[in-house]
């Protein structure tokens, strides 16, 4: 017997739910308010009332089968529905479910008939308890509570058992259609995975004793800390483990976490090889909802959009039909939003209900401003493989931080002055507010910056006043003001300032400072390992996984993970005599002592890249740096191809930029790039696609008021401040450009180091175990000999 599943709500909304599709999250937005509300009901209405009920039902079973013919059910499903009643009113005439709703509307707004949706969820809760205690009648109540007031609104309706039962039964005979497909096709999916081989015949070295410590991390529900070095196969060495694992019932779902586009596409085209050689699975890609929007200007108001309005009334036969498909990219997802005309973003959070795997942004699954409420509120049993886990440590810090900037908010409130009085009046408070941070800025602080241990609870107040007006606002005017949109994005900024305010403790400050032309002030999560640990709790299991989380104990210490953790460090596969690395230790790259080294470094690169035709990646710190290079390089070796990155790259100017990098290349080329940018990692450049590189300065971070807060801050908490603001971010920068050199067995490659530091003990016990043999070359006399032997034992 196959159970599936399902909460109440999700019942109600998938068989129920009509509609438009709001904007965001407009009017969900104060939860804890709403928390609040639900206990302040529950504590005043007496010693007859029961809170916080859990009920649950069984379908079908001996009840229903004397009592209903299903038409719809297969012989070995059965649908667990469960649920959690808010309160059950003990009266002397029966028992009366109470459903209570809080909204940021005044409550005239609101009659017996506001939402079917709340009416369905009660009589759900009033069969369920019916059934459970042998009542032929029940009463339900909805109680919608008022934020701002807690005054209540009541509407109260009786029902008989027949009457809760034909509604229930009729309920689940809806959903039950599409819960058969859900089990044909797990059993299916299942089926597939279990016959499933490794889909290159061997493991490589390493590969295997991976994919054994994730299957083993998921099957007991922990967390693994992995680096796998270049050549592992980390994607598939993952993947496959998890979706055996899988087939098992040892999780439910596969979240594919990656930072960059890249490697999103990498796990994709695993998942394809996979399905090609028989796998049945679903996998989706989440796109970004700006890339994914049809209209040329976006608009997420149902007045604006044709995608949103009416969306909920086409939405489930969209997944229907879409459910055929194995692979939901952006194209496939793109063109059933269009041929149902609804919203493509929200319709691909939609598919991730009933998705296998699911590949997308780390902001998914811990950005608290976007995470997957419908998943990660409650939690479930999900597993998380993030890949190139290394970015996640200065990701968390900005998903978890929260700034404003007071000239827009100034403009704001001009814009509304003559449109309506209670935004302006909550706007003229956030400015004030703003205005006396500002102040307090100005006359603390040096060079316009200051830096403090305590929230700012007067603004913090006003913007939760903004919130509430401007939530009443855009849920009662449909007035097509010029400024609707400006006041939308500014509702969401508030949103997130207050979010994160609840969350303030020892490990934020608030860093206010000013610019040329505005005054800022952020929330500025320091260390966010409790809340990366909180997140990942939300699944079963986590395994987070980089060619460079190194040293672990600091990844481990920043990224959640404790005591209990798994951890495992895997050698490179390549044989160490493919690389050779040098370091010019005799030029220093400090940042007041690079204008006098222009030409030694010019000189290095040319050395490097002269001897032998090839393309060639140089790396530097800063655009400056890397500009006044370039510019000497070119100039003297006019017999090179030289490009330069520039800022702001396209993803088409990007891919421009790679395939320059072609095989059997007529003449030397050399790109300059910037070290820890878009070519930093993630690339790959096979065989003679790149047969060397220049990694000139040591990537620390440059030195600023934020780097300088975290230095202290960990200075205090294990008296390693530098490491953990400059040292280790600075070093993995290095070791993601050199291992963008050696990419399969078979490839052979040079490195330059150059920076003095390279020869500290600081930085050398931080060099991965396959640089087995380092030479030092501290002029180009000395590197030329050691190039030569090099590409001769080619």
């Amino acid at each position: 017997m196959v159970i599936i599943k399902i909460s109440v709500r999700n019942l109600v909304e998938f068989v129920l739910r009509r509609g438009d599709l709001q904007p965001g999250s407009i009017g969900a937005s104060r939860a804890l308010e709403g928390i609040k509300a639900h206990q302040y009901i529950q504590k005043i209405s007496g010693a007859d009332y029961v809170p916080e009920v859990t009920l649950s039902y069984l379908y079908p079973n001996q009840e229903t089968q004397d009592s209903w013919v299903p038409k719809s059910i297969s012989e070995n499903l059965c649908l667990e529905i469960k649920g959690r009643a808010d309160g059950i009113i003990m009266k002397e005439s029966g028992a009366c479910i109470d459903e209570i709703k809080t909204t940021s509307l005044d409550l005239d707004l609101i009659d017996e008939s506001f939402s079917d949706l709340h009416w369905a969820q009660a009589q759900c809760y009033a069969f369920m308890y019916a059934m459970q205690e042998g009542l032929e009648t029940m009463e339900t109540q909805l109680t919608y509570v008022q934020l701002d007031t807690v005054q209540t609104k009541k509407f109260l309706r009786s029902f008989s058992r027949t009457e809760l039962t034909e509604f229930f039964f009729n309920l689940v005979e809806q959903y039950l259609t599409w819960a058969c497909q859900l089990q044909e096709w797990a059993l299916k999916r299942d089926d597939s995975i279990r016959t499933m081989q490794f889909p290159f015949g061997t493991y490589r070295p390493g590969q295997r004793e991976l994919a054994v410590a994730v299957y083993q991390t998921i099957k007991q529900s922990q967390k693994l800390f992995a680096q796998a070095p270049t050549g592992i196969g980390k994607t598939i060495g993952t993947l496959f483990p998890a979706l055996k694992a899988m087939a098992e019932g040892f999780t439910v779902q596969i979240f594919y976490l990656t930072a960059k586009t890249i490697t999103r596409t990498v796990a994709e085209k695993a998942l394809t090889d996979l399905q090609s050689q028989g796998l049945d699975i679903k996998r989706l890609t989440l796109t970004a909802k700006s890339k994914l929007c049809f209209l040329s200007e976006a608009s997420c108001l149902p007045e604006d959009c044709p995608f949103a309005r009416g969306y909920y009334d086409r939405v489930r036969g969209a997944v229907e039909d879409v459910f055929k498909e194995q692979a939901w990219t952006r194209q496939i997802i793109e063109l059933y939003a269009r041929k149902h005309v609804v919203c493509p973003f929200e319709f691909s959070l939609e598919m991730a209900n009933w998705a296998d795997v699911v590949i997308c942004d780390y902001n998914y699954v811990f950005d608290p401003r976007v995470y997957l409420r419908r998943f990660f509120l409650e939690g479930g049993e999900y597993t998380f493989l993030v890949d190139e886990a290394h970015n996640l440590v200065d990701r968390a810090r900005d998903m978890f931080s929260a700034e404003l900037g007071k000239e827009s908010w100034l403009s704001l409130k001009r814009l509304t002055k003559e449109d309506d009085l209670r935004l302006t009046k909550s706007l003229t408070k956030v400015n004030s507010a703003l205005v006396k941070e500002k102040k307090g800025c100005t006359e603390a602080g040096e060079n316009g910056e200051s830096v403090e241990k305590e929230s700012p609870t007067k603004l913090i107040q006003a913007l939760r006043n903004f919130v509430k007006a401007a939530e009443y606002f855009l849920k009662t005017n449909k007035q097509l003001f010029s400024w609707r949109e400006q006041l939308v994005e500014h509702y969401f900024q508030a949103l997130s300032f207050t979010r994160t305010a609840d969350s303030y403790n020892e490990r934020y400050v608030t860093y206010k400072y000013l610019t040329r032309d505005d005054f800022k002030i952020k929330l500025f999560c320091l260390d966010p390992s409790m809340r990366l640990k909180e997140a990942l709790e939300r699944g079963r299991s986590a395994v987070l996984f980089s060619a460079t989380l190194s040293p672990m104990e600091y990844f481990m210490n920043v990224l959640g993970g404790d005591q209990t953790s798994y951890k495992l460090k895997l050698t490179s596969p390549f044989p160490p005599q493919n690389l050779c690395l040098l370091i010019n230790d005799r030029i220093s790259t400090k940042y007041k002592q690079r204008a006098a080294t222009y030409e030694q470094v010019t000189e290095a690169i040319s050395a490097v890249v002269l001897y032998k035709k090839g393309n060639y990646l140089a790396y530097f710190p800063s655009y400056h740096y890397m500009n006044e290079v370039y510019l000497r390089f070119k100039a003297q070796n006019p017999q090179v191809d030289v490009i330069c990155q520039s800022s702001g790259l396209t993803e088409e100017e990007r891919e421009a930029f790679l395939i320059r990098f072609s095989h059997n290349p007529e003449q030397t080329l050399v790109g300059f790039v910037l070290m820890g940018g878009i070519f930093g990692e993630g690339i790959d450049l096979i065989g003679d696609r790149l047969s060397g590189a220049i990694v000139v300065g040591v990537g620390l971070p440059q030195v600023c008021m934020e780097r300088e807060i975290l230095r202290t801050y960990y200075e205090t908490a294990s008296h390693q401040g530098f490491e953990f603001a400059y040292l280790y971010p600075g070093m993995n920068k290095v070791l993601q450009a050199v291992g963008r050199v050696i990419r399969t067995e078979k490839d052979k490659g040079i490195v330059l180091l150059i920076d003095e530091r390279f020869s500290k003990a600081s930085y050398r016990k931080l060099f991965p175990d396959e640089w087995k043999k380092v030479c030092n070359a501290g002029s180009v006399d000395s590197m030329l000999p050691v190039i030569k032997n090099f590409w001769i034992s080619d």
